[in-house]
C-alpha cells in the first residue's frame, strides 16, 4: 500500500507541476499578445538619407552633362555659314546661266 501511496503522491506532484507550468505559459502567452515590438530605424534612416544625397548629386551631374552635350549639339555645324551661302549663290548662278544658254 505504501508503494501505491508513493506513486499517487508522485503523480499528484507531477500533475501540480504540470498545471503550474501551463499557467506560466498562459501568462507568458498573454504578455506576448499584448507586447508590441518596435524597430529602431534611426540607423537605417541616416543610411538612406546619405544614399539619397549621393543619388541627388549623381542626378545633378548627369543633368549638367546632358545640358552641356545638348548645347554642343545645337552649336555644332557641319559647314560654316559662308560656305553654305557661296554654295547657294553658285547653284543659283549656274541655273540662271544654264537657262540663259538654253533659251539663247
Amino acid at each position: 500500500m505504501t508503494r501505491i501511496e508513493e506513486l499517487s503522491k508522485l503523480l499528484v506532484e507531477e500533475l501540480n507541476d504540470f498545471n503550474k507550468g501551463i499557467e506560466k505559459l498562459g501568462k507568458i502567452n498573454e504578455e506576448l499578445k499584448t507586447t508590441k515590438i518596435k524597430m529602431d530605424l534611426t540607423e537605417y534612416k541616416s543610411i538612406i538619407e546619405s544614399h539619397q544625397n549621393q543619388m541627388d548629386k549623381h542626378q545633378k551631374a548627369i543633368e549638367q552633362f546632358e545640358e552641356r552635350f545638348n548645347k554642343k549639339i545645337r552649336e555644332a555645324k557641319i559647314y560654316p555659314n559662308w560656305a553654305v551661302v557661296i554654295f547657294i549663290v553658285c547653284v543659283v548662278v549656274s541655273v540662271v546661266l544654264a537657262a540663259y544658254v538654253v533659251i539663247k
